[in-house]
């Protein structure tokens, strides 16, 4: 199972403009595995990732809607992109701002298929 993560995470860090992929544990907010270039902390991204999500999970549920599918968060610089996975788990990108955000999420998809 290890190398399928992995093999997922490298899929996603192919896509051009994509600076770092891992999977996350929602609830605890940790890093589980990750792809990412230098310069990007992983344990910090994890943590507002997961926080994030599930501050928007119980705002949605509040408001009689199911959780989000997709999560797309965008900055100046970048951005950050999030599927939930099997469990508590979710699929995270770190992106540049001109990422082509359809091919990423695409590939989210298929890589919290993948972990579940």
């Amino acid at each position: 199972m290890r190398t399928d993560i992995l093999s997922s995470l490298e899929s996603i860090t192919r896509v051009r403009g994509v600076r770092g992929a891992m999977i996350v544990s929602a609830e605890e907010g940790l890093v589980i595995a990750e792809s990412s270039m230098e310069g990007i902390d992983g344990a910090a991204v994890a943590a507002l990732t997961a926080g994030v999500v599930a501050r928007l999970a119980r705002a949605t549920e509040a408001a009689g809607r199911t959780a989000p599918a997709f999560v797309h968060l965008r900055a100046h610089g970048g951005g950050l992109m999030a599927v939930p996975g099997q469990g508590d788990l979710m699929v995270v990108a770190v992106t540049d701002p001109e990422v082509n955000v359809g091919l990423v999420r695409l590939e989210l998809r298929r890589a919290a298929e993948h972990i579940a």
